[in-house]
């Protein structure tokens, strides 16, 4: 499902290069539920940023289901992203003045789709949620925004979820409702790649890479 192949991306300031990947080669088969670990500046977020077709890389190939996407052009990145991708981020990214399901409709207003109202409120059912459909993101806890913020990555029915830091704002025991849900959703097919710092998180996926100075240094299998 998502393969980078000697993936190098290089940031020119004008008086400085930085390298953010360094060689890079990693695979993920569908299916697969995969964290990505490093500390701050390690290059995971540049590295999860190319997967999700919101950076490009400066040499190597990236191919996301068989499509190699470093050779295609804004337009076409942006429906990869909205066909074949989920987003889910640490600040939950919710449009505060609208209510939950609203939301979760977002992703198929900019598609033009229809049935918009009953098919948000299916994603909304199918992450527990749907009881607060109504509420705005002020009237609802942080656990209560990413399952929202779930249901909206889940929307377009996405091959892949990429979630950054998901449970970064949240108490220990909502991360790991969070992370129960992530692994319900993976039984069902969905390939999720999870970025975190935290072990206790990267336990729940089935294989975790560990990145330092842009470079894989380490792969763990559970």
């Amino acid at each position: 499902m998502i393969e980078l192949t000697h993936l190098t991306k290089i940031y020119d300031t004008g008086e400085l290069k930085v390298t953010g990947l360094d060689d890079i080669s990693f695979k993920c088969d569908e299916g697969e539920m995969v964290s990505i670990m490093g500390h701050s500046g390690s290059g995971k977020s540049t590295m999860m940023n190319i997967i999700g077709c919101l950076d490009r890389p400066t040499s190597g190939i990236y191919r996301l289901d068989g499509v190699d996407v470093a050779s295609l052009n804004d337009d076409q990145l942006a429906k990869i992203r909205n066909a074949k991708l989920g987003f889910v981020f640490q600040s939950y990214n919710l449009l505060p003045k609208i209510s939950a399901q609203q939301n979760v409709a977002l992703p198929l207003i900019y598609s033009g789709e229809n049935h918009r109202h009953q098919r948000s409120m299916a994603a909304l059912e199918a992450v527990g949620i749907a009881v607060r459909a109504k509420h705005l993101p002020s009237e609802m806890s942080g656990g209560e925004k990413q399952r929202v913020a779930i249901a909206r990555a889940l929307i377009n029915n996405p091959k892949v979820i990429l979630a950054d830091e998901p449970t970064g704002n949240l108490d220990t025991a909502t991360s790991h409702s969070i992370m129960s849900l992530f692994t319900e959703l993976n039984k069902k097919g969905i390939t999720i790649v999870i970025v975190t710092h935290e072990e206790d998180i990267a336990s729940y996926t089935q294989r975790t890479i560990y990145v330092r100075d842009g470079k894989i240094i380490e792969e763990k299998k559970r």
